[in-house]
């Protein structure tokens, strides 16, 4: 009894911890706790203690065990079993409230042998000790329903998700086209909607549409299921390859509803996925309010006393599901999605980007930094190209057009204006004589407007409105000469080697 007293006057009196008074006296936490325990049920704290014998605290501690029915004395273990969900509750805590008063209350020992006894009975999924609001456990059930096209009379096997919390039970299910990543991900979402907050963890399995690198003991997810969790502010956890009982609760939860809604369905017709939802919705309200049988209440009750106060609040704004794609910038500055090809500033030509698509916008990365942003385009072999992504002499090139060009030239001269008009005409597409009319600019701005104007003068009369042949002009000066150019040709002297026009005839 000594050093039951040192332990109580330890943290009774001097304010220690169990961990710090077990240090003190050589003895574990546990029994720190079992003592200090006894004490509180039996009402007594330091000052009673201290006028107490041993005898006395003994009696008071370890009261003698009194003819009693186990039946009218054993606790509601399973009121028990579902207090143990919530956070922070232990079946220590739960003795001391069932002793507390009772003279016939089982011993702290018996009382949990009893619990575990009963534990033991529940059915496999249950025998876990789930936390309120903490995990959530998703999964596709391995029935399809069959969905006819109401035009064309094909039938498509459709995915049946589910979804159930670990603490109550709560389940929720929905019907998706495939299991892709955006089937996945949109059916979670839709299953976060359903139960009105987010859990600490989703437990999925590792399906490839979700994790990238499959592992035992560190899977990774991809890129759009990371975007999801930091979205919604939760974490990720997903069972091991080949290991159910991981996700036990899932794996139940879909037994039940194949066997409570899938079975009742079986020999309907649907012709849309919206109206399969609608049948598999009002069926799940009666699965959640089907009572437990070992357990007080319902899914739903359950759910809404145990989950629903520890579930922490969704996000403002769901969750645009998008698709990422690691690519290369081209030579062109452009970057290739779905046979699209979309503009990037042009100095990052030869890097690594990341390419970020939702349903309206395509978004390109590199180092975390968005560096581009475009509408969504279905035109495949096409282009998308912001002027401001190109470089200055290209942005020139796109911005003139064939009668800005000529607008120009008309401002220099007429001669300047013939020579740009016969720029853009003897080309087979107009935008091969763009260059050449930008080079014209440039000598306007090198040599002056009016040397221009009398260099094209200079360069149609002797016919030759080349840029090259402008430029040589300018060059040489000759633009400031006098122009003398001959509007007949003399005719060629008489010679031997002379053939003539006649000798092609």
């Amino acid at each position: 009894m000594r050093q039951i007293r040192e332990a109580l006057r330890l943290h009774l009196q001097a304010d220690l911890s169990y961990t710090e008074v077990g240090r003190a006296l050589k003895i574990s936490k546990s029994a720190v706790g079992k003592y200090v325990s006894l004490a509180r049920v039996a009402g007594v704290d330091w000052a009673v203690a201290q006028m107490l014998s041993d005898e006395a605290l003994e009696a008071r501690l370890y009261r003698p065990a009194l003819p009693r029915s186990s039946h009218q004395l054993a606790p509601d273990f399973a009121h028990v079993h579902q207090e143990l969900k919530r956070a922070g509750v232990t079946l220590m805590l739960l003795w001391e409230e069932y002793a507390r008063g009772n003279e016939q209350a089982y011993k702290y020992t018996s009382f949990c042998v009893k619990y575990r006894a009963f534990a033991q009975g529940l059915k496999r999924s249950m025998r876990q000790n789930h936390v309120a609001g903490d995990k959530l456990f998703v999964d596709y059930a391995g029935q399809t329903v069959p969905v006819i096209n109401p035009i064309t009379g094909e039938i498509s096997a459709t995915q049946i998700f589910v979804a159930t919390l670990g603490a109550s039970n709560y389940t929720y299910a929905c019907a998706t086209p495939r299991q892709t990543t955006a089937d996945w991900i949109g059916a979670q979402i839709r299953a976060l909607e359903f139960i009105g907050g987010v859990p600490r963890l989703i437990v999925p399995d590792q399906a490839r549409a979700l994790i990238k690198n499959p592992d035992r003991y560190d899977p990774q997810p991809n890129r759009t299921y990371e975007e999801f969790a930091e979205h919604y502010g939760c974490a990720l956890l997903a069972a091991r390859p080949a290991h159910p009982r991981d996700k036990p609760k899932v794996e139940g939860a879909v037994l039940l509803v194949e066997r409570w809604i899938l079975a009742r369905l079986r020999n309907r017709q649907f012709f849309s996925l919206g109206e399969l939802n609608d049948a598999i919705a009002a069926l799940l309200v009666d699965l959640n309010s089907r009572a437990f049988k070992k357990l007080p209440g319902c899914r739903r009750s359950a759910f809404e006393e145990l989950d629903v106060p520890a579930l922490r609040p969704l996000p403002a704004t769901r969750y645009t599901v998008s698709r990422w794609k690691g690519v290369k910038v081209n030579i062109d500055y452009h970057v290739e999605f779905e046979g699209h090809y979309y503009s990037v500033p042009h100095r990052l030509v030869g890097t690594r980007l990341e390419v970020r698509a939702t349903d309206t916008l395509v978004e390109c990365f590199a180092a975390n930094q968005r560096v581009a942003c475009h509408p969504l385009s279905h035109g495949r072999g096409a282009h998308t190209t912001l002027g401001e992504h190109m470089p200055s002499s290209h942005r020139a090139h796109l911005e003139w057009t064939p009668a800005k060009l000529i607008a120009w030239a008309q401002g220099i001269g007429v001669s300047t204006a013939a020579v740009v008009t016969w720029q853009l005409e003897h080309r087979p597409h107009p935008e091969q004589g763009y260059r050449a009319c930008l080079g014209l600019m440039r000598l306007a701005r090198q040599y002056t407007p009016q040397r221009l104007e009398g260099a094209c003068t200079r360069a149609l009369a002797i016919r030759s409105p080349t840029y090259r042949s402008v430029d040589n002009i300018l060059k040489s000066g000759l633009d400031r000469q006098p122009t003398n150019v001959p509007t007949t040709t003399s005719p060629l002297p008489g010679h031997e080697n002379v053939r003539g026009p006649d000798y092609y005839h």
